[in-house]
């Protein structure tokens, strides 16, 4: 009985997942590893932007990094764009901060309206904020702060009103909203936080 309760439980777990929005498999994919080292067509919003060599970085020797703490959030935008509907994910390694270490994704962004999702390695969660001259929460979830030090992946999807957000390869946030509806994409960080960022991947219309 005990063995029949776990089974139906852990089914109705899996039928309570959603599903995956789709975009479409024929947009093809930019991707930026920072190898090159130009950032030639990024617009830096706020904070101080580089790029730098880093020992152990995903690919290759370069990767992005912002070294500001004096602002209250940070944030760099990326050449493509503006999408509609996009699929985006970077890999982020938190390296240090007291107030904050933490990296995120920001989408549709346009005129300093943005749609961030975040994850800090101070806090046990996961964070979808909407941004428009102050942070508005959406959504979150309880996850295992990502370890100072390592890196990690963040992802998000946005189809229509359909925002989907993965910490390392977990489907953790699922929300519908309306307030942005197309711009680019971008990289954000916090206060005090000092983060990498590598192999940004962006597929949008």
């Amino acid at each position: 009985m005990l063995r029949r309760r776990a089974f139906l439980a852990g089914t109705v777990a899996m039928m309570a997942a959603p599903p995956e929005v789709k975009i479409l498999d024929r947009i093809a994919i930019q991707r930026f590893d920072f190898e090159s080292a130009d950032v030639a067509g990024w617009v830096t919003v706020a904070g101080k932007w580089a790029v730098e060599e880093m020992d152990g970085a995903p690919s290759g020797r370069n990767v992005l990094v912002q070294r500001s703490t004096a602002n209250a959030f940070n944030v760099i935008v990326a050449p493509p764009g503006p999408f509609s509907d996009v699929d985006a994910s970077v890999k982020f390694k938190p390296i240090s901060g007291r107030e904050d270490a933490s990296g995120g994704i920001v989408v549709r962004f346009d005129s300093d309206r943005y749609y961030v999702v975040r994850a800090n390695a101070l806090e046990d969660n996961l964070r979808l904020y909407h941004y428009d001259r102050g942070r508005r929460q959406l959504a979150t979830a309880d996850v295992k702060a990502p370890a100072l030090g390592q890196w990690h992946m963040l992802r998000v999807l946005v189809v229509g009103d359909h925002l989907q957000t993965w910490l390392d390869g977990r489907l953790l946030l699922d929300h519908r909203d309306t307030r942005s509806r197309t711009g680019r994409v971008g990289l954000w960080t916090k206060a005090d936080s000092i983060t990498a960022f590598d192999d940004l991947s962006i597929r949008g219309s």
